[in-house]
């Protein structure tokens, strides 16, 4: 019975690696382009609305394949046509959506992918140290939970100053899916 349950452990442990190699992958650019609007692919960018439909095409005669219901939701936008974008959020999903209902708002969730894991081993959850400096020893501000959506004010390449629910402060930047690594935000 307990080899069973080990079995178990390992195979829905291995089911997850592929999203949680996914969204780490997508945190560092391959190479850049310039797309249509004249602005580098690939790059991040948030949600202008709180409604936002996802098409399987770049026009309104393509089928809405979902439906994003998060304003500020950080989306990296990995191609473009014209008027419409291709963007892929933290999972790994990806959609045509149109361009005014984007924003340059820069945004970013907290580790999105130890969101589902199980830490029950540790007994403890993942908590994510927001800094009053950008030093991992300086004060802790608040702890932030994986998937805490936050606005990114600037990034060193290494640390973000960012705010949420009324805290602000410092954050590693690899801790962050809405920002490369080693990129500098202004």
């Amino acid at each position: 019975m307990q080899r069973l349950i080990r079995i178990m452990i390992y195979l829905i442990f291995v089911a997850c690696l592929p999203a949680t190699a996914l969204a780490q992958e997508h945190a560092v650019p391959v190479a850049t382009t310039v797309g249509s609007s004249g602005l580098p692919v690939p790059r991040f960018v948030s949600l202008k609305a709180d409604r936002v439909n996802v098409r399987k095409g770049p026009g309104i005669d393509h089928k809405v394949t979902w439906i994003y219901r998060r304003l500020g939701l950080p989306v990296e936008i990995i191609a473009e046509s014209e008027l419409w974008r291709h963007v892929r959020d933290a999972d790994g999903i990806d959609g045509w959506v149109f361009h005014s209902l984007l924003s340059a708002r820069r945004t970013a969730l907290i580790v999105p992918w130890e969101k589902n894991k199980d830490n029950t081993q540790k007994n403890e959850p993942v908590a994510i140290s927001l800094h009053n400096k950008s030093s991992a020893s300086s004060t802790i501000v608040a702890n932030m939970e994986p998937g805490v959506l936050v606005n990114v004010d600037t990034c060193d390449g290494n640390w973000c100053l960012v705010t949420t629910n009324g805290f602000r402060g410092w954050v590693e930047q690899v801790k962050l899916w809405g920002v490369y690594r080693g990129e500098p935000v202004k």
